[in-house]
């Protein structure tokens, strides 16, 4: 039976000293206190150094910036506990989260990963952050507990498989895919990944809609359709299970529609849309009223929208690196 003895909380993180205060205040009031917290200071500038050492943590730093992948990896070697909880330096995690971590592992012994969800009470108040952050909660709820991915924001893995399966890629420079990569890799290796969207986490972060863009398409959309289109694995679960998918194809055609003056085409695909996302939609208007959720729509159906040009685009690099690959060619999301 695992106990609190064997875990290691690893925190890696880059100028968000403010944020990891939160981070750790909340992990120090958890039921459950683990063996250990270890924070990889990624080449801050703001000392995140001296917070962790308010609340004891060991911390490690690394001298100049060299991305989650590497902070993580580094922090997964050094940790003692048998169980790695990696969390994201702008999440605070709720009470129990430690204890049905540690439960779901001594209940079920091949298990290789359990991860937890965003929480629907997410502390950055802004519309479109917390739309972005709402919208991420409700993938979580509604995936399939046996997961098809790994999610380093709240995620906890047997510190012998995450070695053994080499961890988080290090050619993933900045946030990105790492996590995801990682879970493909183990699944194919036959492992197992539980997902418990009550295991829980408060996010911190802000949204704006630019960085919001920026992630969904250059550090998530397209490096994860290469990663399908490489590995021709494309699971029915999360942001690209078939209602996903179709919705894709729906936006586009709505977006033809307007484009080209078809009413019927652009009413049809937009009661089609709404329709297939209507339990994300009551979802929206249950966390935060009617004007919300109906606020919301114009930004979902965006949403998937450019999901779909991230997809084109990953395609046509993903194509281009086949038909001519090159050691120099590729951006850093880029894995061979």
């Amino acid at each position: 039976m695992l106990n609190k003895s064997d875990v290691s909380v690893v925190i890696a993180v880059h100028n968000s000293a403010q944020m990891l205060e939160q981070c750790l205040d909340a992990l120090s009031r958890s039921s459950i206190q683990p063996l250990e917290c270890l924070v990889v200071d990624d080449g801050s500038t703001d000392n995140p150094g001296a917070v962790a050492g308010r609340y004891g943590a060991r911390v490690m730093v690394l001298e100049e910036r060299q991305g989650p992948a590497r902070a993580r990896n580094s922090g997964a070697r050094h940790a003692q506990g048998d169980l790695i909880l990696f969390l994201d330096g702008d999440v605070r995690i709720h009470d129990d989260a430690l204890g049905r971590i540690l439960k779901h592992f001594g209940q079920d012994p091949s298990l290789d990963a359990v991860i937890g969800a965003y929480d629907d009470q997410p502390a950055a108040a802004p519309f479109v952050s917390r739309h972005r952050n709402l919208l991420h909660c409700f993938t979580h709820r509604s995936a399939h507990p046996e997961a098809s991915t790994f999610w380093s924001g709240c995620g906890a893995v047997r510190r012998e498989t995450f070695l053994r399966h080499g961890g988080f890629d290090e050619r993933y420079g900045r946030p990105a895919i790492e996590d995801i990569h990682f879970g493909a890799r183990l699944k194919s290796a036959g492992g197992r990944i539980r997902l418990d969207a009550a295991i829980q986490v408060q996010h911190l972060k802000c949204w704006t809609f630019a960085n919001m863009l920026k992630t969904d398409i250059f550090d998530r959309g397209v490096p994860w359709t290469r990663l399908i289109l490489r590995t021709g694995s494309m699971p029915d679960d999360l942001n690209v299970r078939w209602s996903q998918r179709l919705s894709v194809m729906l936006a586009f055609l709505l977006v033809a529609g307007i484009c080209w003056r078809d009413v019927m085409t652009s009413v049809g695909c937009a009661f089609a849309l709404g329709c297939l996302n209507l339990p994300y939609y009551a979802f929206l208007m249950a966390r935060g009223g009617l004007w919300f959720a109906l606020r919301a729509i114009p930004l979902h159906f965006l949403f998937h929208f450019y999901s779909g040009v991230a997809f084109l685009f990953g395609a046509v690099l993903h194509i281009t690196s086949v038909i001519k690959p090159s050691a120099s060619e590729a951006p850093s999301e880029e894995i061979p």
